[in-house]
This record gives structure tokens, sequence and C-alpha cells, in this order.
């Protein structure tokens, strides 16, 4: 999938989280609830760090371009040091490694280790990165006809706005976690659920996914997950165009009313 669409459907899959936790009577405050969709929005677009020419790759400058360089190389030599004879031949290390439950799994632990043991300063490096993300996925054409510098400033103001807002009693920073010094460490929950539902929106375009990596399928260890052929569609085609970005955003205003008991 492109953009957009990864940055939606990872802001619906937080909302229809908190939806989840007020049915089970653990709900978010809001701004946890606002914070978390951002986040996920954000974190959606990073399982395409491994391609040159992703939003992703644009989003900080040379500094993202040249990281997106970096992991599709690792990638790729990951691939290769892993393949079984049964797997593809490959140029590049798109759609493996940062595809895959593995990566999800890593990447959330990552992110809330680092929300823990950082402090305010980590947890304001966090938010700012994912809602510099966040942007260029939700407000992909207004971001591409402003600079990135007023990019940058919109996700710094933000950050500092809203973890200032976090840090208020009842506010969410212990949200999930009630124990001493375990504030913010929910921060990952958001990152590691956008990694997956992009890897999933990924495996619904004709390509597939191997998210299951290295979990051997049929003889292959990047076996790509994926519908019946039928099923899947090119990305940016109309299908995800007019069909699931419109459904992401009704389920995440469904979803988002449910967490906060409006329905």
């Amino acid at each position: 999938m492109m953009g957009p669409a990864h940055s939606l459907s990872g802001a619906a899959a937080w909302l229809g989280v908190g939806a989840a936790a007020a049915a089970a009577d653990h709900a978010m405050p809001w701004p946890v609830l606002l914070v978390g969709a951002l986040i996920c929005a954000g974190a959606a677009l990073a399982p395409d760090l491994d391609h040159k020419s992703a939003t992703i790759s644009r989003a900080f400058g040379p500094l993202s371009k040249a990281l997106c360089g970096i992991v599709d190389k690792i990638s790729y030599g990951v691939y290769k040091a892993t393949k079984s004879r049964a797997d593809a031949r490959r140029t590049g290390g798109h759609r493996t490694l940062t595809h895959t439950w593995l990566w999800a799994v890593m990447i959330g632990v990552g992110f809330s280790a680092l929300a823990v043991l950082g402090g305010r300063w980590a947890v304001l490096g966090i938010l700012f990165v994912h809602l510099v993300l966040a942007v260029e996925g939700l407000l992909w054409k207004a971001a591409r006809m402003s600079s990135d510098v007023l990019v940058w400033l919109l996700g710094a103001t933000s950050a500092w706005i809203l973890a200032g807002v976090l840090d208020q009693p009842g506010n969410g920073a212990d949200w999930l976690f009630t124990g001493d010094g375990q504030e913010y460490l929910w921060l990952g929950l958001p990152v590691l659920l956008g990694a997956v539902v992009h890897t999933i929106g990924d495996a619904l375009t004709v390509s597939g996914c191997p998210m299951f990596w290295p979990l051997p399928i049929a003889g292959k260890r990047w076996y790509p997950v994926g519908p019946p052929k039928l099923m899947r569609f090119r990305a940016g085609s109309w299908v995800e165009l007019k069909l699931l970005m419109p459904a992401f955003m009704l389920l995440g205003g469904v979803g988002g009313a449910a967490a906060l008991g409006y329905i």
C-alpha cells in the first residue's frame, strides 16, 4: 500500500484498540487515545525504511534517505543469509526484514525501553519522529507542498505540547503500566501495532508480504503471505484509494467514538 493508506490504517487500528480497551473497562484517557493514534499512524510508515523512494525516505531529508539505504542493505544481507533454495532471487531488501512480525516486536520493545530508560527527552524524541511521520502520511498533500522545516517545527511543537498534556496526573503517562518507573512504557505498543498493520496491508497487495519470517512455510523462509490472488490489488489502485482509505476513516471514527464512550 501507499503511505497515506498505511497511516490511515495505523490510526484506525489504535482507535480500535481504544474501543476494545473501553469495552474491557480499561478506557484510555483521551491524550493516550490521541497520541497513540498519531504514533501508530507514523509507525505504520516505518517498515518502508527499506525503500529509498518511500514516504519515510523524504521525512527527514538526507538523514532519512541515507538511513533507508542502510536498512535496505542490511535487510538484503539478512535475506541472502537466511533464504532457502525455494525462496526467489532478489536484488534489494524491500519487503523483507522490516516487514516481519519479529521486526515489529523488536521495535515495539525497543521504543518502550527507550521511553522508560531515556526519560523525558527520549519521550519527546519518540513523539517528534512519529508525529512528523504522521503528518507526512495523513497530510501528505500539504506536507509535500510545504517545506520540510515547517513539518519538523509542527512535529516538534506538537510533541512538546502533547508530552506536557500526558505528564498531567490522570492523563495517561502511566496508562496500562502503573508500577514505579513504568511511565510511558505503553509507547511501544502503538509502534508495534503500526508495524503489524503495515505488513498486513502489504500482504493484501499483489506481491504479498513475508510477515512470518523466519518460520518456514511451503519450504520457504520468506514466504509471501497474502489472500488468494483474485483478492489482491496493486498499490495505489482504485481499491486502495476508493475503498480501503474511506473504510479506514469510517472505522477510525467509529473506534474513536466508542473509545470515548459516545457509542
